[in-house]
C-alpha cells in the first residue's frame, strides 16, 4: 500500500487551448478511499489516466509512496484500474480471467490458483469459477474484474466509474460491497464517477472537479455542511441546493418579497456588491406565515417524503416557464397537500450565503 500524491500535475490535449487538468494538487492518503467527481468533461478521468499511466503529464508530477512514477509505463506503477465495461476476456473462464495478469508475470500456476480462490470466495464467486463472461450477470461481471485487480495485489486501486453499466438497484448494492471491500482490504483507493451520490456514500474524502480544477476536497458531510462555493453547492446534494439571488439589504437578502436575515459579519464580506445568493438545502426549508413565497406547481408524494417544487410568487407565466426552479422537502402525512402559493422559511443557521463576484460562499 502507499500514499498517492498529485503535484501541479497538468494535461493539455494536442489542439487544445485548455488544459483537461490544470495544476491538480492532491494529496491521498495510504489506505484512503478517494472519490474524483464531477460533471462530464471536468478532468476527473483524465487525472485517473494520468495516475495510471494511460495519458502524459505535461507538466508537474505523480508520485505512488515515495517514487515519482510520472514518466514510468503503466506495467511498472504497481496499480491495478477497474474500467466501466469490465474488460474480460470472452473466451477464458472467470478463473483465467482473473489470474491472467499474474500468469503473465509469471506467477507459479499454484500461487496463481491460491490467490484466485480467495478473491472469489471474498466477492462470492466461488461458484463461477467455470463459467464465461458470457453466461454472467452485469453485477458479476463487475464482480470478476474486481477480482482481478485484487489478485495483483497492488498499492494502489484505480476504478473509473466501474458501476455506470448496472441497473439502479444493483449500483446500489454493488457500491456497498465495493465500499465494504475497500475497508476490508485497506488498499489505497481512486475512484471515478459522475454521480454525487455514489460519491458521498463511498468515499473518506471526496475531491469535486470542474474545468479541470479541482474545487474542493473534503469529507462528504463537510462538502454537504460548508461547500466552498457555488458550484460545489449546487452539485453536491439531491436535489440540489437551492439557489436564490437577491439584492442586499440592511437586514439580508430579499428573495422576491421577502427578507431573508443575514447576519452583518456575512454582508460586510461582500460590502462593495448590491446582490448575493443565498443557498438553502431542501430540507431545510419549512412552512410557515412568513418566508420566501413560492408558488407550488407539483407535489411529490414518495412515502417517506413529500417534495413540493415551485418558483418565486408573483412571475407572470412567461417569466414562470424560464425561472429557476425552488424544491423544498417538507414532513409527509400532512392532512392536506400543499397547494396554490406557501410560504417557505429556513433556520438562519441552515442558510449559505454566496458572493456573486467570485462565487465563494461568505457566510
Amino acid at each position: 500500500m502507499a500514499s498517492v500524491t498529485f503535484k501541479d500535475a497538468t494535461r493539455i490535449y494536442p489542439n487544445s487551448d485548455h488544459p483537461a487538468v490544470d495544476g491538480l494538487n492532491l494529496e491521498i492518503g495510504d489506505g484512503e478511499f478517494m472519490v474524483l467527481v464531477g460533471p462530464s468533461g471536468c478532468g476527473k478521468s483524465t487525472s485517473l489516466r494520468m495516475l495510471a499511466g494511460l495519458e502524459e503529464v505535461n507538466s508537474g508530477r505523480v508520485m505512488i509512496g515515495d517514487r515519482d512514477v510520472t514518466d514510468l509505463p503503466p506495467k511498472d506503477r504497481d496499480i491495478a484500474m477497474v474500467f466501466q465495461n469490465y474488460a474480460l476476456y470472452p473466451h477464458m473462464t472467470v478463473a483465467d480471467n482473473m489470474g491472467f495478469a499474474l500468469k503473465m508475470q509469471n506467477v507459479p500456476k499454484a500461487e496463481r490458483q491460491a490467490r484466485v480462490l480467495e478473491a472469489a470466495k471474498l466477492l462470492g464467486l466461488e461458484d463461477f469459477l467455470a463459467r464465461k463472461p458470457k453466461a454472467l450477470s452485469g453485477g458479476q461481471r463487475q464482480r470478476v474484474a474486481m477480482g482481478r485487480a485484487i489478485v495483483r495485489q497492488p498499492q494502489v486501486f484505480l476504478m473509473d466509474e466501474p458501476l455506470s453499466n448496472l441497473d439502479a438497484k444493483l449500483r446500489v448494492a454493488t457500491r456497498t460491497q465495493i465500499a465494504a471491500l475497500q475497508k476490508r482490504l485497506g488498499v489505497t483507493t481512486v475512484y471515478v464517477t459522475h454521480d454525487q451520490v455514489e460519491a458521498m456514500t463511498m468515499g473518506h474524502r471526496v475531491a469535486v472537479m470542474k474545468d479541470g480544477i479541482l474545487q474542493q476536497v473534503d469529507s462528504p458531510l463537510a462538502l454537504y455542511d460548508k461547500p466552498a462555493n457555488l458550484f460545489v453547492a449546487g452539485f453536491i446534494g439531491s436535489p440540489a441546493m437551492n439557489l436564490l439571488p437577491g439584492k442586499v439589504t440592511a437586514e439580508g437578502v430579499q428573495i422576491g418579497d421577502y427578507v431573508v436575515p443575514v447576519a452583518r459579519e456575512t454582508l460586510a464580506k461582500a460590502a462593495n456588491e448590491d446582490s448575493l445568493t443565498v443557498g438553502i438545502r431542501p430540507e431545510n426549508f419549512e412552512l410557515g406565515e412568513t418566508g420566501i413565497g413560492v408558488d407550488v406547481s407539483l407535489v411529490e408524494e414518495l412515502g417517506s417524503d413529500t417534495y413540493l417544487y415551485g418558483t418565486l410568487s408573483g412571475l407572470s407565466d412567461d417569466e414562470r416557464f424560464n425561472a429557476q426552479q425552488i424544491v423544498a422537502r417538507i414532513s409527509t402525512r400532512h392532512s392536506s397537500t400543499p397547494s396554490g402559493q406557501v410560504r417557505l422559511t429556513a433556520n438562519p443557521q441552515s442558510i449559505h450565503v454566496f458572493s456573486n463576484s467570485n462565487q465563494e460562499r461568505i457566510s
